[in-house]
């Protein structure tokens, strides 16, 4: 019992931490493919979130011989940078050990990028990480905007907060899957190596 209340850190070396809010209402939702996202690498690696520490679920052990932590925040999504703050303070972890993974309204759906810093762009979420620890660690972003470009997307708040449609779910799928293979490959071979392959 007292791992899965926290009990001491084990070493990693990488940090994963997939984007979301907690609750059975917003799981299949556009804001949480980054909670997706990790629980499918989570699984890849055999691992469970049986640690509970840092305001998160946490999944600990290794990943293609990487010493890994994978996390997903249960603060909600404008909270995100105090679960994370936490998270490399449990650890001991610099930002360069750190890849987040959430939903990017200003990507089409299907697209996945990754960038090796930068700003928040208009996510609340990221403005918050940013906010507590800087900008200087990996992202893995996920478009959720309609792939049709002459799409209403209406309100914004409320369309990240609906699952993805009927029509939209083969691509979202493909999505999710392309995300996981690069989140593995830049904890496996850096994150060069995967913006190399995933954002061609």
């Amino acid at each position: 019992m007292r791992r899965f209340f926290g009990g001491s850190a084990p070493r990693v070396d990488r940090l994963v931490v997939g984007l979301g809010n907690p609750g059975d209402g917003y799981a299949a939702t556009r804001h949480n493919v980054g909670f997706q996202v990790v629980a499918r690498l989570a699984k890849r690696a055999r691992l469970e979130f049986g640690t509970k520490a840092a305001e998160s679920r946490i999944a600990e052990g290794a990943l293609a011989g990487v010493k890994i932590a994978i996390a997903r925040p249960q603060t909600f999504m404008n909270d995100s940078g105090r679960a994370v703050a936490k998270l490399l303070d449990r650890y001991r972890l610099g930002l360069d050990a750190l890849l987040v993974v959430y939903d990017d309204i200003d990507l089409p759906l299907g697209k996945v990028r990754l960038r090796e810093s930068g700003g928040p762009g208009t996510h609340n979420g990221m403005r918050s990480i940013v906010g507590e620890v800087g900008e200087a660690f990996a992202r893995l972003r996920l478009g959720v905007a309609p792939a049709d470009p002459d799409a209403e997307v209406g309100d914004l708040a409320d369309y990240v907060l609906r699952p993805f449609a009927a029509d939209e779910r083969a691509a979202a799928d493909e999505m999710l899957q392309r995300a996981t293979e690069a989140a593995e490959v830049a904890v496996r071979d850096g994150v060069r190596r995967a913006m190399d392959r995933f954002n061609a």
